[in-house]
């Protein structure tokens, strides 16, 4: 009997492909072409079309590890399960709760994403809760809040994208990150509509835009206020959407005044002709986008970056109108759901503030416990990692891999070895699961059934298509393992669904409604787009979702989003005469985040084996540099070597390295953990270096 094929999304990144599964007789598994879900047709890239290589026993985790005499060993889930046990309750009773940190990722469901932040809350007693999606879009999800009273990565489904008339792409390059999205852009262009990229390098999605502007890093908010200005100051502003719908222009007229096209072009390096033609294509069709990705935002000033892009939609009543707005492009595969439902350390499910006492009454009801058993907000991402082995003397860690991902990575290596206890649940042996006291092995994405929310705001399923290897179990029997060895007994059950439903019932009422979704309806509408309220207590939830916002009013208070004044500022760190040069960082096609897993497909290995660094021929030739040579990328915080690429791609006062690898070429040994102030992300993006000729 042959077995038939499971509908389910890619384990990687917001765009969350369809695809099918099928479980061969040989055990292997065969991935074949989804074409009936609408963001990605079937179309596949080739992390996704390789993502069941990881499926394979030889690439990943099959049994608990626990260290004995420094080194990790082979151990029954009983003696794993009762180490973290033990190493967790002798931190809480010997420090207090906060002592305790949990730190998860942007790549758990949305039912283990909940979970995670109630196990915290509820059994650790600790605030001391965040994950790596701090470091993906946290500075557009504050700067959202502020101008429109909601965070959802995309107001609009990608289908919406075709059929504007401009679309101004702020620091992504799409074509390598999510390359089947390149499609809806390139019908943009095919439909008559223009495409402007900005971007620091000529990457491949800006060789497709009928525009590229190329400011220096760091700059983008000077950029998008001196295009403000040339709005103004050319009429371009649509007054009546500005007076009908928003408040606070004349304090964010002024800052942009103040941003001249001539000073603009001194601090970016953007023409003012150039300037004045972005202008143009962006105000003359009736519809147009503003969409940012972590290039503008992974700054030390990045929510005020992603607010003055809003200010220039709001300014030219480009939101809240058909095919018009401003949007994130999401990038890990949950991480907008994996801070809608209590991941993050200020956040209770439903996108609920911590802070508000209705919104910790509701979910405590949901809870069984008394709200002001509740801890408070913690540490953000960067700090919670920080202050390991000092106020945080314990940790568990679920699908991240600080050690590579985290900004002055070095430093927190040594911060997450200083630790008294380490429990990591990962698929495969992660370099900071290597640092581990215990390691966990857990299901992933085919093993299981879960949720997870979409770049779009689309509620998705992603459906069980094999059975797990012997000896793996799912991170939701890990918390109702522990909870249980921790005293609370009840309210953590492993069934996904059972899971999902009190999800719907704590989200009720909150920013990021699902309580009108089920799997009935996930299944058979292809995702269901938040919020979905349910109608009272009807027995089928009758509310059709919303695939755009804010067409009616936006989720403010009156209804008016709001412009919020920012003016342009420097990085954290600018070139000096010891660092003279900028170092901004990125992906590449065939690696996906810290590389954990797609390091371990031979294909993608193949296609990207290593780090290098990208620099112009002019600073190559200062250097005595050819295509290849290794060279030493040095920062304030450490020093990483790779080899030379050289390229006009990329401006010579600029270099660019990947953050995929660990060892001497991990990029994340060189960035700025400096903070933005609202988002708490940070400095990714831009931070000052030297380069060096290596001597082979």
């Amino acid at each position: 009997m042959q077995n038939t094929a499971t509908p389910t999304h890619c384990p990687y990144c917001a765009l969350q492909c369809g695809m099918n599964l099928t479980a061969a007789p040989d055990g292997t598994v065969e991935l074949s072409e989804r074409a009936d879900f609408p963001v990605n047709r079937g179309a596949l890239c080739g992390k996704g079309r390789t993502a069941p290589a990881v499926l394979s026993s030889r690439v990943r985790l099959t049994s608990p590890l626990v260290r004995s005499e420094g080194t990790l060993v082979p151990a029954s889930w009983e003696e794993a399960l009762d180490r973290i046990a033990e190493g967790l309750s002798r931190t809480r009773t010997e420090h207090g709760p906060d002592a305790c940190g949990v730190f998860g990722g942007g790549g758990l469901t949305n039912e283990k994403a909940y979970t995670l932040g109630k196990f915290a809350r509820v059994v650790l007693g600790t605030s001391q809760i965040d994950y790596n999606g701090r470091f993906c879009m946290s500075s557009a999800a504050a700067a959202g809040m502020k101008a429109f009273g909601l965070d959802r990565g995309l107001p609009f489904p990608l289908e919406d994208i075709p059929r504007t008339g401009c679309v101004i792409l702020v620091g992504s390059n799409l074509a390598e990150t999510m390359p089947p999205s390149l499609r809806f852009f390139n019908e943009l262009r095919e439909n008559g509509g223009t495409l402007i990229v900005v971007d620091p390098r000529r990457t491949k999605t800006a060789e497709q835009a009928d525009l590229h502007l190329a400011p220096r890093p760091g700059t983008d908010l000077a950029l998008a206020l001196g295009m403000l200005h040339l709005v103004v100051a050319e009429g371009r502003t649509d007054e009546e959407y500005i007076r009908e719908r928003t408040t606070g222009w004349e304090e964010a007229r002024a800052e942009a005044l103040a941003h001249w096209p001539e000073y603009v072009e001194r601090i970016t390096g953007v023409s003012v002709p150039e300037l004045r033609e972005a202008v143009r294509m962006f105000c003359a069709p009736e519809s147009a986008m503003v969409l940012t990705a972590r290039g503008p935002e992974q700054q030390s000033k990045g929510t005020d970056t992603v607010g003055a892009w809003i200010n220039l939609c709001l300014a030219t009543g480009r939101a809240g109108r058909p095919l018009s707005g401003y949007g994130c492009l999401t990038g890990q595969g949950n991480g907008q759901g994996g801070r809608e439902h209590g991941q993050k350390a200020d956040q209770l499910p439903g996108y609920r503030k911590l802070t508000d006492p209705e919104a910790r009454r509701h979910v405590a009801e949901v809870w069984g416990v008394d709200p002001d058993s509740l801890p408070g907000p913690g540490r953000s991402a960067y700090e919670l990692l920080d202050a390991l082995g000092t106020d945080i003397r314990a940790l568990l860690l679920m699908g991240s891999n600080p050690v590579v991902s985290a900004p002055r990575a070095a430093h927190i290596e040594e911060r997450i070895k200083s630790l008294d206890f380490l429990a990591v649940c990962d698929v495969v042996l992660s370099e900071t699961a290597a640092l581990a006291d215990v390691v966990l092995p857990v299901t992933q994405w085919a093993e299981e059934t879960g949720t997870t929310t979409s770049l779009e705001g689309r509620v998705l399923l992603r459906r069980q298509a094999i059975t797990p290897p012997d000896g793996i179990r799912s991170d939701l029997e890990v918390m109702h393992e522990l909870a249980d060895r921790l005293g609370v007994e009840k309210g953590f059950p492993t069934d996904p669904e059972e899971v999902f439903e009190e999800l719907r019932r704590a989200s009720a009422g909150g920013p990021a409604d699902y309580s009108g979704i089920t799997y009935r309806r996930l299944v058979e509408e292809n995702g269901v787009f938040w919020p979905c309220p349910t109608d009272g207590d009807a027995p089928e939830p009758a509310h059709p979702g919303t695939p755009r916002l804010f067409h009616d009013r936006f989720a403010t208070e009156d209804g008016r989003a709001r412009f919020v004044p920012v003016a342009h500022r420097a990085a954290a760190e600018e070139p000096d005469d010891e660092y003279p040069v900028l170092l901004t960082t990125g992906r590449v096609v065939s690696q996906y985040q810290s590389g954990a897993q797609t390091r371990r497909v031979d294909e993608l290995n193949a296609a990207a084996p290593g780090p290098f660094v990208e620099l112009h021929p002019r600073l190559a030739a200062r250097l005595g540099a050819a295509e290849g040579d290794p060279v030493a990328v040095v920062s304030r915080r450490g020093r990483a070597v790779a080899p030379a690429r050289i390229t006009h791609a990329i401006r010579p006062d600029t270099v660019f390295m990947p953050f995929h690898w660990p060892g001497e070429g991990r990029a994340n040994t060189l960035t700025n953990p400096a903070l933005d102030p609202t988002s708490r992300m940070p400095e990714f993006k831009v931070c000052a270096v030297r380069v060096e000729a290596v001597n082979s």
